[in-house]
């Protein structure tokens, strides 16, 4: 029987006869998508749904999903799926992330030009019969400092767009190497020169804790005064009702947002103020990238529903059916191994090297690479998956190496991952046991042998007695059970670690607290995917 595949959301003639054409059953009913209890009422009859951004795959929705294989999302943002509740049902998630980027970075600029010469204002006000030629007096984007927070995909086009105007670009990035940033015309700097030096800001990063309002009332205060702000990125990057103040007050001079904290957006602090431009999230909104994603997403969908063959998957590894039996366990320890190094390095990545021991030599080095390098990335952009992991490491001009080896120790196989930046070098390596649970087995040359779990907490120290004992009365007394403790150290009286495997993830405040014993050089929690 041929699979059948629902298009909840609006997609092209094109992109749906494509499904056809490729022996894909297909029923083409995009107002569905609003209507939530109609949906659900149907969605077991159907192995794959195609959608937009209108349709929202729940928790609820998915559990009346009894045969659905694949949902592919036309365009990057995945907001609207619950990733977790469909790795669970066995649903992979796929979106198009590259399909939009040239429109997105085309809005950004376009929005800069916009508030620059305040020409929604002077459209309404010469609509208006008026002809207020004195009052919209702009500025020249000619020679003016453009700060790009986020160099990759998206914040990449704007830059070379900018450079194209004359703008002198500057970047933050902290996976931004000098290498790259030197080809790519711009000048990389830190957050806090960037906020003192550019006169427009515009923000092309994920919300994730990190960057939430990374433009919050303290960064606005360092800004430049009489700044353009451009948001065309993700709502909550920006703290809103700050940056309200901060226009009213004249130390920003404008801003421009096409997207906001909660959207639908029929209110905000920044509506019916001077000189701020406003779009209701039309980044993708062209012709040319709705019909790319749209394409691209039925092409990935039937693939998938009759090779097998999986693309652009937020949850899943890219990998053969029969690559996945055996290889499963390596790459959930990849991506582990690529989780740690990516939660501890806080500066540019130069270089990454993997080297395969054993038996793992002879796998699929392709997919386990896509693994650890997306690891990495992931504790800074959690989007980013196997497949867009390595172009986003090319264009962040990272050197990716990779050496094979016969065994050459007590183990049939492992992996260890080396990671290079300008000041340090940092590796890990692990292994699979016959149970086909990874285990960390060295960090920073030191071997240990310590199960993964989903809350971790990784010390540094001086090889002194008394570290077991702080950690074990510090999480008893803050409530924080220890599944498991493993300790390392390269000699006595030498540099020593300690890898804690937790019920639950400790506070900020616990972290304080061992941080200001001065016992220990380094105190880190993580977290890891272990579903």
């Amino acid at each position: 029987m041929a699979p059948k595949v629902l298009v909840s959301d609006e997609l092209s003639e094109t992109a749906v006869q494509i499904f056809r054409d490729r022996g894909v059953e297909v029923d083409y009913l995009p107002k569905l998508g609003k209507d939530k209890e109609a949906l659900a009422a149907v969605i077991d009859q159907y192995d794959g749904l195609a959608i937009r951004s209108a349709t929202k795959v729940t928790e609820k929705l998915l559990e009346k999903a009894t045969r659905l294989r694949v949902v592919g999302r036309a365009g990057i943002g995945v907001d609207n799926v619950d990733i977790p509740a469909a790795s669970k049902k066995g649903v992979i998630v796929m979106n198009t992330p590259f399909g939009n980027s040239i429109t997105t970075a085309e809005h950004a600029i376009a929005m800069m030009f916009a508030v620059a010469r305040q020409l929604p204002e002077a459209n309404a006000s010469t609509h208006a019969g008026k002809w207020e030629k004195s009052r919209f007096m702009g500025v020249e984007l000619f020679n003016k400092t453009l700060g790009v927070i986020g160099a990759g995909n998206i914040g990449g086009i704007v830059c070379d767009r900018a450079l194209g105007l004359k703008m002198k670009v500057i970047a933050y990035d902290p996976f931004l190497g000098e290498d790259r940033a030197k080809a790519m015309g711009v000048t990389k700097v830190e957050l806090d020169e960037l906020l003192t030096r550019a006169d427009f800001i515009t923000l092309h990063v994920p919300l994730t804790d990190k960057t939430r309002n990374i433009l919050s009332a303290e960064a606005l205060a360092r800004t430049k005064p009489g700044v353009r702000i451009i948001n065309c990125a993700r709502g909550g990057l920006v703290d809103e009702a700050a940056l309200a103040e901060a226009l009213k007050s004249g130390h920003v001079a404008g801003a421009a947002f096409d997207v906001f904290a909660v959207e639908p957006a029929t209110e905000s602090p920044l509506f019916g103020l001077p000189n701020v431009v406003v779009t209701p999230h039309l980044g993708a909104a062209t012709t040319e990238a709705q019909e790319n994603v749209a394409l691209q997403v039925a092409e990935q969908m039937a693939d998938y529903l009759l090779t097998g063959a999986v693309s652009n998957a937020l949850n899943m590894p890219s990998v053969t059916a029969e690559e996945a039996a055996v290889m499963g366990p390596w790459l959930k320890l990849a991506g582990h191994l690529g989780a740690f190094v990516g939660q501890m390095t806080d500066e540019p990545i130069r270089a990454i090297n993997v080297l395969y021991d054993g038996t793992v030599a002879g796998m699929n080095l392709a997919a386990l690479n896509c693994a650890t390098i997306a690891g990495i990335m992931q504790a800074t952009n959690p989007a980013v998956n196997m497949v867009s992991a390595p172009i986003i490491a090319k264009e962040r001009g990272i050197q990716i190496s990779t050496t094979r080896q016969e065994k050459s120790g007590a183990f049939d196989a492992y992996i260890k991952l080396t990671v290079v930046t300008d000041r340090r070098e940092r590796s890990v390596a692990g292994t699979c046991f016959s149970d086909g649970k990874p285990r960390f087995i060295q960090i920073k040359g030191i071997n240990i042998d310590a199960e993964v779990g989903r809350h971790m907490l990784y010390t540094t120290n001086e090889d002194v007695p008394g570290i077991i004992g702080l950690l074990g009365m510090t999480m008893g007394k803050n409530g924080v059970n220890i599944a498991n403790f493993t300790l390392g150290r390269s000699g006595v009286g030498q540099d020593a670690i300690a890898i804690l495997y937790l019920d639950q993830a400790i506070k900020p405040e616990v972290v304080q607290t061992l941080e200001s014993t001065g016992m220990f050089q380094q105190v880190k929690p993580l977290q890891f995917d272990v579903a």
